[in-house]
């Protein structure tokens, strides 16, 4: 192990710590080589824009961690006993948050982006770090088969109102959607269509980050 894998190992500690995640030291190494499959996959494929190592560890890595917890209480609220829930990440770009919630979480997770090469990293990351319950799909997301999905997430992909009118085909009946944000989108949350009811703007600490981050909850508007 070099010294800076030890060194972000260590981090890494910190961050699940901070978070008050407990995380085993097997999928500890597997979002370590995640990151070193993004950094490697990056240089050629410019499956993001942040491109220094320390950067895209508090940024994609950190700020994905920190929506674990509450993504655990929402989906033990609606787990049944013997039945695998669904999460579609959409506009997945290089599987943030799709494949940390995967190494993470006893979920079955979709990742979908119109980018076919983002859609084949994620594969070879499914791939490479076992991840039998990450698939990844190169398509709009208007364009899937009606699968149900329990929650649908995305992570700076449209506005709040595209981003549910797009996915609403996909939503199960009782699902939710989670919208990763930075600052508190009023405007977004006020452009909602009547159909959709936002329930909850939850704020974010993401350790080593400087900046508001929040999670956008929605569900279908029940009838009066």
């Amino acid at each position: 192990m070099t010294a800076a894998r030890d060194s972000r190992g260590a981090a890494l500690q910190t961050v699940c710590a901070t978070l008050g995640l407990v995380v085993d030291e097997p999928r500890q190494q597997a979002l370590l080589d995640y990151l070193d499959m993004l950094q490697q996959w990056n240089a050629t494929y410019n499956l993001t824009a942040i491109r220094d190592p320390a950067a895209m560890f508090t940024q994609h890595l950190a700020d994905c961690l920190a929506v674990i917890p509450a993504l655990t209480r929402q989906l033990q609220a609606v787990a049944e006993p013997g039945r695998v829930l669904r999460v579609l990440d959409v506009g997945s770009g290089g599987g943030l948050p799709g494949v940390v919630i995967a190494a993470l979480l006893p979920v079955a997770v979709t990742c979908v982006d119109t980018v076919g090469k983002k859609a084949a990293f994620v594969r070879e990351v499914a791939g490479h770090l076992k991840l039998a319950n990450l698939q990844a799909v190169h398509s709009r997301v208007e364009a899937m088969p009606s699968v149900p999905f329990d929650l649908v997430t995305s992570r700076a992909f449209a506005s709040l109102a595209d981003f549910c009118q797009l996915t609403q085909d996909r939503l199960a009946e009782n699902g939710v959607w989670m919208a990763m944000k930075g600052q508190r989108p009023d405007d977004e949350i006020t452009a909602l269509p009547a159909a959709v009811e936002m329930f909850h703007v939850e704020p974010l600490d993401v350790p080593g980050l400087d900046a508001q981050r929040c999670l956008v909850w929605m569900r279908r508007r029940m009838p009066a």
